[in-house]
């Protein structure tokens, strides 16, 4: 019998945009341009800085968004990557939340700008790579996060390994070795919940380069292990705590139906599971109640957010740091409360300390639902208890941007130039770039980013 990985290679080969049904054609095409405005938008954040300054990029084609200089491809996809993911505001999928479009988009576009590769053959490999990623992450579930690691991390490295294997137009063979390769390129862990520190913000980028890392070596026939997925020191075992997992998910029905075709995109700059407490916090203030009239709020959670989102309770009152606060729902309540929104004006240093915001925060508990859907399903419930003895409640069904509520191009778009404009692009400029995005599944010219260049 045929390994995962070869029965995955032999669906690659060949794969062409053209052959994309309209759903993972939209999911991949909406991927591609929230993730160029995620990371154009980063570009001037601190933590961008100082990877670019640490990052020992070599001589190539390729355009790091907004830095001015082209690189190689690997260290291009490692500040791209990192950029798209750096304000959590990126695309995701329901069941495990893999970040698809900051690994795979980022992989795509340094190979195609640095060898020339058409656009529709890049669409292609986006395609495959963000398919490899959510079909992984319906076996995982919540057993990567609860083995300690990051599946955007670990699942994003095999991801990339299948776009850069598809975009370098690699064989059968070469895509086998590509993942056995990555599987031993793959990390991430998620320490950073402890203080809220920017490791989590460049393990996009790590992954999309260990792809490209991955693919050019096995294109050169450096050997990896074949049964990198299934085998008995393989991928699951490593990284989810489960030897023997069901691999039908990930290789059943290829090319006949596609989870790239049911990606979610984020209304807000912040952990996943917190959005639709969000919704629940803005209408609640919508509904015409003052912060002074709140004596608590309590929200009804799911058993796996807890450790992320909710606990210790009272560092998550006070979050360490604007991305600590990403990953607190008291915070994320709180601010929602207040502002009406959780944009990326919402998590700055500044912010996070504002007193007002933390008094609420400290106000924001939480319970354990056993009948909570997660991860089947994302929703918010909050209950606040208010002065005069009242009591209000809201409930978000299903995550907004997800496959239940999902976002329209015009949410897209208008993110899109939103998050330009927060970079420092001007509208013209926004235009001319969405027009070429758009543009990419068909194009059999190379993929052009210079205008990205600043």
């Amino acid at each position: 019998m045929a390994s995962v990985s070869e029965t995955l290679a032999d669906w690659l080969v060949g794969l062409d945009a053209g052959a994309l049904p309209e759903d993972a054609r939209r999911g991949t095409l909406f991927s591609l341009i929230d993730t160029v405005g995620l990371a154009y938008a980063a570009r001037r954040e601190d933590y961008m800085a100082m990877l670019v300054a640490g990052w020992d990029a070599g001589a190539g084609k390729a355009t790091a968004f907004g830095h001015g200089q082209a690189m190689d491809a690997a260290s291009a996809a490692m500040i791209n990557g990192t950029g798209a993911h750096g304000e959590d505001f990126d695309n995701t999928y329901e069941g495990c939340p893999v970040h698809s479009g900051a690994v795979v988009v980022p992989t795509v576009l340094a190979l195609a700008e640095d060898r020339g590769i058409p656009g529709r053959r890049a669409f292609a490999a986006m395609a495959a790579g963000i398919e490899v990623m959510c079909r992984m992450g319906l076996i995982a579930g919540t057993n990567v996060h609860k083995s300690g690691f990051h599946p955007t991390a670990v699942i994003g490295a095999m991801g990339a390994a299948a776009a850069a294997g598809v975009a370098l137009g690699l064989d059968r063979a070469g895509l086998v070795n590509a993942f056995g390769l990555a599987g031993s390129m793959a990390a991430g862990i998620i320490e950073y919940l402890a203080d809220g520190s920017w490791t989590k913000r460049m393990h996009a980028g790590w992954a999309a380069q260990a792809g490209i890392r991955a693919a050019r070596m096995a294109g050169a026939g450096f050997r990896g292990p074949t049964t990198v997925f299934e085998g008995t020191h393989g991928f699951y075992f490593a990284f989810a705590g489960d030897a023997r997992p069901d691999m039908s998910p990930l290789v059943e029905g290829l090319g006949a139906t596609w989870e790239a075709g049911r990606l979610s995109f984020k209304p807000y700059a912040c952990g996943t599971m917190c959005q639709p407490y969000i919704d629940c916090a803005v209408r609640l203030a919508a509904g015409g109640l003052r912060v002074d009239d709140i004596v608590s709020i309590t929200c009804k959670v799911g058993d796996g957010t807890v450790h992320r989102l909710w606990a210790p309770i009272e560092l998550k009152r006070r979050p360490p740091s604007a991305y600590g606060g990403k990953f607190s729902g008291p915070y994320c309540v709180a601010v929602g409360f207040l502002d009406g929104d959780a944009g990326l004006a919402q998590f700055t240093e500044d912010k996070v300390r504002d007193a007002a915001v933390l008094a609420l925060a400290a106000k924001v508990s939480y319970e354990v639902d056993p009948d909570n859907e997660y991860p089947a399903n994302y929703t918010g419930y909050l209950r606040a208890v208010l002065r005069d003895g009242g009591v209000r409640e809201e409930f978000q069904p299903c995550l907004r941007g997800g496959t239940r509520a999902p976002l329209t191009r015009e949410d897209i778009v208008r993110k899109f130039c939103a998050n330009l404009a927060y970079g420092g692009m001007d509208a013209t400029r926004a235009e001319e770039l969405l027009a070429q995005l758009e543009g990419l599944p068909g194009s059999g010219t190379p993929v052009p980013l210079t205008m990205l260049r600043d």
